[in-house]
């Protein structure tokens, strides 16, 4: 099994090669269904960032944005738990023939952006932003060379060059957008936003209009994935391998899976297709329970800071895809999550979170508490208020502190308007508290959310 500790320090190697570099097959039926576990887990981003790229560039191909023009409602049945404090600007790249040129127009100082790439194993590898530009120059434009894995060519002048280590990458922008009638400005941006192959820069004239998203996917990835016959998984993994290398570091991993035929460009084999759906079943049910060693539960909070950079942790990179495909890195943004009951039917239960005098999220950009129903869907309500403390400002107490309803029922006048966050009337909800660029004392747990309590 790929417990805790396989999974921090990273697989061991087991098995031999024969003489001409093939890999023999040894031990018994249950030892090759641990490896092919194991090599699930390992391959399961690598596959669900395909399936999420070939959906979504059906019509559009590579090398293109994808603009979000709007924002989600209760009726939006796309990913779970959507935020509502940005506009996305995705773009799936394809750097086989030549780099990509992106450029990031000049925004307003006090608007958050951030456009990291992830690599084909969804590790966050860049991560410029409004917080960190990471370019050559002081002030925007600020332009990014994104080159794949063995480009060894001249970066022009005022480029930051981004190497990637894979030749799929995922550019998953994000706008901070203020509200509804804050979405126009935010199209603005975008618009300006350019990405151009290297050959075909300096552009000339206006950047040609992106299409807008969101994509209407036939299903989410995750269910494409899950459907896939075992031996259909494995053998797009070692198809994809050779285009995207697993790292260094891998290489334990990668020589016991060759064991069974997993290798890049490789085929399964020396293996049944019994023994290969039991490995992928196994593997599945990991996946779906895995927290990581970073991951702390604090006053009912869930806390995760070891997210986007995984290394040789292979069950928190697959568990991390499988929940959140694309989720960024601490250092940008952080998702305290809280599970709570609203009670039955006929007695919802109130609710109060209340933030100490100087005790509201550490951040450098904003946060936001955005309530989710059962199934991870926004909460319909008359009010329309679905997210507080940001698009809705929220009002502090005399001395500093700040309290929230967080309830069914309108409080009416007794709080003041923008601190009433609303929740299902009955059953399961959760809350998602945003903390975009958090400091350190949220990143290293000297600060945490205060719990939720009933009113009694």
């Amino acid at each position: 099994m790929l417990g805790a500790v396989v999974a921090a320090a990273g697989l061991a190697a087991c098995g031999e090669s024969a003489e001409d570099g093939s890999a023999t097959p040894s031990g018994t039926a249950a030892d090759r269904t641990e490896v092919a576990t194991d090599a699930y887990v390992f391959g399961y981003p690598l596959v669900l960032m395909d399936a999420n790229r070939e959906a979504m560039t059906a019509d559009i191909g590579n090398n293109r944005f994808l603009h979000g023009t709007a924002l989600p409602v209760p009726s939006s049945r796309g990913a779970r738990r959507v935020g509502l404090d940005s506009l996305y600007s995705a773009a799936w790249l394809d750097l086989r023939e030549e780099p990509m040129v992106l450029q990031v127009p000049a925004i307003d100082p006090l608007r958050y952006w951030i456009m990291p790439l992830l690599d084909a194993w969804t590790n966050t590898v860049h991560n410029p932003s409004s917080v960190r530009p990471q370019a050559e120059t002081t002030a925007a434009p600020y332009t990014y060379l994104i080159t794949g894995p063995g480009w060894s060519g001249e970066v022009p002048d005022g480029m930051r060059q981004l190497p990637m280590p894979t030749r799929m990458v995922w550019l998953l922008g994000r706008i901070q957008v203020n509200g509804p009638d804050d979405v126009p400005a935010v199209r603005e941006i975008q618009a300006q936003l350019r990405l151009l192959p290297l050959s075909s820069w300096p552009p000339d004239g206006e950047p040609a209009p992106a299409p807008d998203g969101p994509v209407e996917l036939p299903e989410p990835p995750v269910d494409t994935v899950a459907k896939m016959p075992a031996r259909e998984f494995f053998q797009r993994m070692c198809d994809l391998m050779e285009d995207n290398p697993p790292a260094p570091e891998d290489a334990p991993a990668l020589d016991r899976f060759a064991t069974i035929g997993i290798t890049p460009g490789g085929s399964p084999r020396g293996i049944s297709a019994e023994e290969l759906t039991a490995g992928a079943e196994t593997a599945r049910r990991q996946i779906a329970v895995y927290l990581g060693p970073e991951t702390r539960a604090v006053n009912g909070w869930v806390i995760s800071t070891d997210i986007g950079r995984y290394g040789t942790n292979y069950l928190l990179r697959a568990s991390t895809a499988d929940r959140g495909l694309g989720a960024n890195l601490a250092e940008d943004v952080m998702y305290p999550t809280l599970f709570g009951d609203a009670g039955d039917q006929g007695l919802p239960v109130p609710f109060r979170l209340r933030f100490a005098p100087g005790q509201t999220p550490p951040v450098d950009a904003f946060w936001s508490l955005t309530a989710y129903g059962p199934e991870g869907h926004l909460v319909a309500n008359p009010a329309g208020i679905y997210s507080i403390g940001h698009q809705v400002p929220v009002v502090f107490q005399p001395d500093g502190s700040l309290e929230l309803a967080v309830q069914y029922a309108d409080p009416g006048g007794r709080v003041p308007a923008g601190n009433w966050l609303p929740i299902p009337p009955a059953g399961q909800f959760s809350l998602v508290l945003r903390m975009y660029a958090p400091r350190e004392a949220a990143r290293t747990g000297a600060w945490v959310p205060p719990p939720l309590e009933p009113v009694t």
